[in-house]
Protein backbone atom coordinates (compact mmCIF):
# COMPACT_ATOMS: atom_id res chain seq x y z
CA UNK A 1 0.00 0.00 0.00
CA UNK A 2 1.36 3.47 -0.96
CA UNK A 3 1.69 5.93 1.89
CA UNK A 4 0.97 9.65 1.26
CA UNK A 5 2.70 12.17 3.50
CA UNK A 6 0.39 14.89 4.80
CA UNK A 7 3.32 16.97 6.05
CA UNK A 8 4.66 17.93 2.58
CA UNK A 9 2.25 20.78 1.68
CA UNK A 10 2.76 22.74 4.96
CA UNK A 11 6.52 22.32 4.71
CA UNK A 12 6.48 23.53 1.12
CA UNK A 13 4.25 26.48 2.07
CA UNK A 14 6.53 27.63 4.86
CA UNK A 15 9.59 27.17 2.66
CA UNK A 16 8.07 29.48 0.05
CA UNK A 17 7.14 32.06 2.71
CA UNK A 18 10.64 31.93 4.16
CA UNK A 19 12.15 32.37 0.70
CA UNK A 20 9.97 35.38 -0.01
CA UNK A 21 10.76 36.96 3.33
CA UNK A 22 14.49 36.40 2.90
CA UNK A 23 14.32 37.78 -0.59
CA UNK A 24 12.53 40.87 0.67
CA UNK A 25 15.19 41.47 3.28
CA UNK A 26 17.96 41.08 0.73
CA UNK A 27 16.31 43.49 -1.73
CA UNK A 28 15.63 46.20 0.86
CA UNK A 29 16.77 49.57 -0.55
CA UNK A 30 19.91 51.04 0.93
CA UNK A 31 19.90 54.62 2.30
CA UNK A 32 20.52 57.05 -0.57
CA UNK A 33 23.93 58.75 -0.46
CA UNK A 34 23.66 62.50 0.07
CA UNK A 35 25.77 64.31 -2.56
CA UNK A 36 28.79 66.08 -1.13
CA UNK A 37 30.19 69.08 -2.97
CA UNK A 38 33.05 71.42 -2.11
CA UNK A 39 33.54 75.17 -2.55
CA UNK A 40 37.11 76.46 -2.57
CA UNK A 41 38.16 80.13 -2.70
CA UNK A 42 41.47 81.97 -2.57
CA UNK A 43 39.84 84.85 -0.68
CA UNK A 44 38.33 85.01 2.81
CA UNK A 45 34.71 84.15 3.56
CA UNK A 46 33.90 87.73 4.57
CA UNK A 47 35.30 89.06 1.29
CA UNK A 48 32.99 86.94 -0.86
CA UNK A 49 30.04 86.42 1.48
CA UNK A 50 27.55 87.74 -1.09
CA UNK A 51 28.88 85.32 -3.72
CA UNK A 52 28.56 82.39 -1.35
CA UNK A 53 25.00 83.39 -0.57
CA UNK A 54 24.23 83.71 -4.30
CA UNK A 55 25.57 80.19 -4.88
CA UNK A 56 23.49 78.81 -2.01
CA UNK A 57 20.44 80.67 -3.31
CA UNK A 58 20.98 79.07 -6.72
CA UNK A 59 21.00 75.64 -5.09
CA UNK A 60 17.85 76.42 -3.11
CA UNK A 61 16.07 77.47 -6.30
CA UNK A 62 16.89 74.03 -7.69
CA UNK A 63 15.42 72.24 -4.66
CA UNK A 64 18.57 71.64 -2.61
CA UNK A 65 18.70 72.14 1.16
CA UNK A 66 22.07 72.05 2.90
CA UNK A 67 22.33 69.24 5.40
CA UNK A 68 19.25 67.48 4.02
CA UNK A 69 19.73 66.52 0.39
CA UNK A 70 23.15 68.07 -0.20
CA UNK A 71 26.33 68.61 1.84
CA UNK A 72 28.75 71.48 1.18
CA UNK A 73 32.34 71.71 2.39
CA UNK A 74 33.73 75.26 2.34
CA UNK A 75 37.44 76.11 2.38
CA UNK A 76 39.09 79.55 2.14
CA UNK A 77 42.76 80.38 1.60
CA UNK A 78 42.34 83.90 3.06
CA UNK A 79 44.73 85.28 0.45
CA UNK A 80 47.47 82.78 1.32
CA UNK A 81 47.77 81.21 -2.11
CA UNK A 82 50.46 78.74 -1.04
CA UNK A 83 47.82 76.95 1.07
CA UNK A 84 45.60 76.15 -1.92
CA UNK A 85 47.24 72.82 -2.87
CA UNK A 86 46.80 71.46 0.67
CA UNK A 87 43.21 72.70 0.88
CA UNK A 88 42.43 71.08 -2.46
CA UNK A 89 43.89 67.74 -1.38
CA UNK A 90 41.95 67.94 1.87
CA UNK A 91 38.68 68.35 -0.01
CA UNK A 92 39.45 65.53 -2.44
CA UNK A 93 40.02 63.17 0.47
CA UNK A 94 36.43 63.84 1.58
CA UNK A 95 35.12 61.88 -1.40
CA UNK A 96 33.35 64.87 -2.94
CA UNK A 97 31.13 64.60 -6.02
CA UNK A 98 31.80 68.10 -7.40
CA UNK A 99 34.42 70.77 -6.68
CA UNK A 100 33.31 74.38 -7.21
CA UNK A 101 36.17 76.88 -7.61
CA UNK A 102 35.72 80.56 -6.77
CA UNK A 103 38.40 81.98 -9.06
CA UNK A 104 41.05 81.30 -11.71
CA UNK A 105 43.95 80.62 -9.33
CA UNK A 106 41.89 78.03 -7.47
CA UNK A 107 40.77 76.34 -10.70
CA UNK A 108 44.38 75.82 -11.75
CA UNK A 109 45.27 74.22 -8.43
CA UNK A 110 42.20 71.99 -8.70
CA UNK A 111 43.13 70.92 -12.23
CA UNK A 112 46.59 69.92 -11.01
CA UNK A 113 45.06 67.87 -8.19
CA UNK A 114 42.42 65.85 -10.05
CA UNK A 115 41.45 64.85 -13.57
CA UNK A 116 38.43 62.79 -12.52
CA UNK A 117 36.37 64.81 -10.05
CA UNK A 118 34.08 67.27 -11.89
CA UNK A 119 35.18 70.89 -11.42
CA UNK A 120 32.75 73.80 -11.82
CA UNK A 121 34.31 77.25 -12.31
CA UNK A 122 32.15 79.89 -10.65
CA UNK A 123 34.25 82.38 -12.61
CA UNK A 124 37.43 82.30 -14.64
CA UNK A 125 39.21 85.09 -16.48
CA UNK A 126 39.99 83.26 -19.73
CA UNK A 127 39.78 79.44 -19.39
CA UNK A 128 40.54 78.71 -23.06
CA UNK A 129 43.76 80.75 -23.26
CA UNK A 130 44.81 79.32 -19.90
CA UNK A 131 44.50 75.78 -21.27
CA UNK A 132 41.87 74.72 -18.75
CA UNK A 133 39.36 73.76 -21.44
CA UNK A 134 39.53 73.02 -25.14
CA UNK A 135 36.76 75.45 -26.08
CA UNK A 136 33.74 77.15 -24.57
CA UNK A 137 31.36 74.91 -26.51
CA UNK A 138 33.19 71.63 -25.78
CA UNK A 139 35.34 71.88 -22.63
CA UNK A 140 36.80 68.43 -23.26
CA UNK A 141 37.78 67.38 -19.74
CA UNK A 142 36.56 67.46 -16.15
CA UNK A 143 36.17 71.27 -16.00
CA UNK A 144 33.22 73.44 -16.99
CA UNK A 145 31.39 76.48 -15.60
CA UNK A 146 31.46 80.21 -16.29
CA UNK A 147 33.90 82.64 -17.88
CA UNK A 148 34.20 86.22 -16.58
CA UNK A 149 35.59 87.96 -19.72
CA UNK A 150 38.21 89.73 -17.59
CA UNK A 151 40.65 90.60 -20.41
CA UNK A 152 37.95 92.06 -22.69
CA UNK A 153 36.51 94.28 -19.94
CA UNK A 154 39.87 95.72 -18.85
CA UNK A 155 40.05 98.05 -21.84
CA UNK A 156 36.57 99.35 -21.07
CA UNK A 157 37.63 100.18 -17.50
CA UNK A 158 40.42 102.40 -18.83
CA UNK A 159 37.93 104.10 -21.17
CA UNK A 160 35.74 104.73 -18.13
CA UNK A 161 38.69 106.39 -16.34
CA UNK A 162 39.14 108.63 -19.36
CA UNK A 163 35.50 109.71 -19.11
CA UNK A 164 35.83 110.80 -15.49
CA UNK A 165 39.35 112.22 -15.89
CA UNK A 166 39.30 113.90 -19.32
CA UNK A 167 42.96 114.98 -19.16
CA UNK A 168 44.13 111.47 -18.33
CA UNK A 169 47.67 110.93 -19.60
CA UNK A 170 49.41 108.66 -17.07
CA UNK A 171 47.87 105.61 -15.39
CA UNK A 172 49.44 103.28 -12.85
CA UNK A 173 48.15 99.73 -13.27
CA UNK A 174 48.28 97.51 -10.19
CA UNK A 175 48.56 93.94 -11.39
CA UNK A 176 49.67 90.49 -10.29
CA UNK A 177 51.84 88.67 -12.78
CA UNK A 178 50.86 85.35 -11.21
CA UNK A 179 47.13 85.93 -11.63
CA UNK A 180 45.75 83.95 -14.61
CA UNK A 181 44.38 86.14 -17.38
CA UNK A 182 46.15 89.33 -16.34
CA UNK A 183 48.64 89.16 -19.21
CA UNK A 184 45.72 89.28 -21.67
CA UNK A 185 44.05 92.01 -19.59
CA UNK A 186 47.21 94.12 -19.79
CA UNK A 187 47.24 93.75 -23.55
CA UNK A 188 43.63 94.97 -23.80
CA UNK A 189 44.46 97.87 -21.47
CA UNK A 190 47.46 98.79 -23.61
CA UNK A 191 45.30 98.87 -26.74
CA UNK A 192 42.75 101.12 -25.04
CA UNK A 193 45.51 103.44 -23.77
CA UNK A 194 46.94 103.74 -27.26
CA UNK A 195 43.60 105.02 -28.56
CA UNK A 196 43.96 108.26 -26.58
CA UNK A 197 47.71 108.38 -26.00
CA UNK A 198 47.86 107.51 -22.30
CA UNK A 199 51.05 106.09 -20.82
CA UNK A 200 50.81 103.05 -18.54
CA UNK A 201 53.00 102.24 -15.57
CA UNK A 202 52.79 98.60 -14.45
CA UNK A 203 53.34 97.72 -10.80
CA UNK A 204 53.43 94.09 -9.73
CA UNK A 205 51.68 93.51 -6.38
CA UNK A 206 52.26 89.98 -5.12
CA UNK A 207 52.04 90.50 -1.37
CA UNK A 208 50.56 92.99 1.12
CA UNK A 209 54.05 94.45 1.57
CA UNK A 210 53.96 95.63 -2.07
CA UNK A 211 50.87 97.83 -1.65
CA UNK A 212 52.39 100.99 -0.16
CA UNK A 213 55.37 100.86 -2.51
CA UNK A 214 52.93 100.61 -5.43
CA UNK A 215 51.40 103.97 -4.52
CA UNK A 216 54.84 105.49 -3.99
CA UNK A 217 55.65 104.36 -7.53
CA UNK A 218 52.40 105.95 -8.77
CA UNK A 219 53.32 109.28 -7.19
CA UNK A 220 56.86 109.09 -8.50
CA UNK A 221 55.50 108.39 -11.97
CA UNK A 222 53.12 111.38 -11.65
CA UNK A 223 50.08 109.22 -12.28
CA UNK A 224 46.74 110.89 -12.95
CA UNK A 225 44.83 107.78 -11.89
CA UNK A 226 45.11 104.16 -10.83
CA UNK A 227 43.65 101.04 -12.39
CA UNK A 228 43.42 97.78 -10.44
CA UNK A 229 43.35 94.37 -12.11
CA UNK A 230 41.99 91.19 -10.57
CA UNK A 231 44.24 90.15 -7.71
CA UNK A 232 43.38 87.98 -4.68
CA UNK A 233 45.90 89.88 -2.55
CA UNK A 234 44.44 93.29 -3.41
CA UNK A 235 40.80 92.33 -2.91
CA UNK A 236 41.66 90.95 0.51
CA UNK A 237 43.37 94.24 1.43
CA UNK A 238 40.91 96.48 -0.42
CA UNK A 239 40.42 98.80 2.57
CA UNK A 240 44.11 99.71 2.46
CA UNK A 241 44.04 100.11 -1.33
CA UNK A 242 41.10 102.53 -1.39
CA UNK A 243 42.48 104.44 1.60
CA UNK A 244 45.81 105.03 -0.14
CA UNK A 245 44.08 106.03 -3.37
CA UNK A 246 42.00 108.65 -1.55
CA UNK A 247 44.94 109.81 0.58
CA UNK A 248 46.98 110.43 -2.58
CA UNK A 249 44.05 112.06 -4.38
CA UNK A 250 44.11 109.47 -7.15
CA UNK A 251 40.94 108.50 -9.04
CA UNK A 252 40.88 104.71 -9.25
CA UNK A 253 38.85 102.17 -11.19
CA UNK A 254 38.40 98.67 -9.80
CA UNK A 255 37.31 95.30 -11.24
CA UNK A 256 34.91 94.44 -8.39
CA UNK A 257 32.19 96.31 -6.49
CA UNK A 258 33.66 95.25 -3.13
CA UNK A 259 36.33 97.93 -3.57
CA UNK A 260 33.72 100.65 -4.03
CA UNK A 261 31.70 99.38 -1.08
CA UNK A 262 34.91 99.76 0.96
CA UNK A 263 35.31 103.39 -0.16
CA UNK A 264 36.75 103.07 -3.66
CA UNK A 265 35.71 105.49 -6.42
CA UNK A 266 34.30 103.41 -9.24
CA UNK A 267 34.09 99.80 -10.44
CA UNK A 268 32.99 98.15 -13.62
CA UNK A 269 32.81 94.44 -14.24
CA UNK A 270 30.86 91.26 -14.38
CA UNK A 271 28.21 90.69 -11.74
CA UNK A 272 30.22 87.95 -10.03
CA UNK A 273 27.42 87.08 -7.62
CA UNK A 274 25.22 86.24 -10.61
CA UNK A 275 27.95 83.93 -11.95
CA UNK A 276 28.04 82.11 -8.61
CA UNK A 277 24.26 81.74 -8.62
CA UNK A 278 24.42 80.25 -12.12
CA UNK A 279 27.23 77.89 -11.04
CA UNK A 280 24.59 76.01 -9.03
CA UNK A 281 22.92 74.89 -12.28
CA UNK A 282 26.14 73.14 -13.31
CA UNK A 283 26.33 71.35 -9.98
CA UNK A 284 22.73 70.22 -10.41
CA UNK A 285 23.30 68.88 -13.92
CA UNK A 286 26.45 66.99 -12.91
CA UNK A 287 24.76 65.43 -9.88
CA UNK A 288 22.03 64.25 -12.24
CA UNK A 289 24.53 62.49 -14.48
CA UNK A 290 25.83 65.08 -16.95
CA UNK A 291 29.55 65.08 -17.80
CA UNK A 292 31.56 68.33 -17.60
CA UNK A 293 32.94 67.73 -21.08
CA UNK A 294 29.37 67.95 -22.48
CA UNK A 295 28.39 71.14 -20.63
CA UNK A 296 29.36 74.31 -22.55
CA UNK A 297 31.07 77.08 -20.58
CA UNK A 298 28.79 80.11 -20.33
CA UNK A 299 29.77 83.76 -20.53
CA UNK A 300 28.43 86.55 -18.30
CA UNK A 301 25.12 88.22 -19.05
CA UNK A 302 25.08 90.82 -16.26
CA UNK A 303 27.56 93.66 -15.81
CA UNK A 304 27.52 96.38 -13.19
CA UNK A 305 28.85 99.90 -12.84
CA UNK A 306 29.11 101.17 -9.25
CA UNK A 307 30.03 104.76 -8.33
CA UNK A 308 30.87 106.20 -4.92
CA UNK A 309 30.00 109.91 -4.87
CA UNK A 310 31.29 110.31 -1.32
CA UNK A 311 34.75 109.27 -2.48
CA UNK A 312 34.52 111.52 -5.53
CA UNK A 313 33.83 114.48 -3.23
CA UNK A 314 36.78 113.54 -1.01
CA UNK A 315 39.24 113.77 -3.90
CA UNK A 316 37.53 116.78 -5.49
CA UNK A 317 36.32 114.97 -8.59
CA UNK A 318 33.02 115.57 -10.38
CA UNK A 319 31.54 112.44 -11.94
CA UNK A 320 30.03 113.31 -15.36
CA UNK A 321 26.24 112.95 -15.62
CA UNK A 322 26.56 110.53 -18.55
CA UNK A 323 28.49 108.16 -16.28
CA UNK A 324 26.07 108.50 -13.39
CA UNK A 325 23.06 107.78 -15.58
CA UNK A 326 24.65 104.47 -16.63
CA UNK A 327 25.48 103.41 -13.08
CA UNK A 328 23.69 100.38 -11.66
CA UNK A 329 24.35 101.67 -8.17
CA UNK A 330 25.42 105.02 -6.78
CA UNK A 331 26.72 105.31 -3.21
CA UNK A 332 25.94 108.79 -1.88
Amino acid sequence: MKLVSRASPPILFFSVVLFVLCGSVTAAPQPKKIPRIAFLSAASRSTISDRIEAFRQGLRELGYAEGKNILIEYRYADGKLDTLPALTRELIRLDIDVLVTGGPTVTRRAKEATSTIPIVMAQDNDPVSAGLIASLARPGGNITGLSALHPEISGKRLELLKEIVPKLSRVTVLEASTNPGNAEALQETKLAAGAFGAKLQYVNVLSPEDIESAFRAANKGRADAVMVLLNPVLILHRAQIVELAVKNGLPAVYPQKEYVEAGGLISYGVNVSDLHRRAATYVDKILKGAKPTDLPVEQPTKFELVVNLKTAKQIGLAIPPNVLVRADRVIR
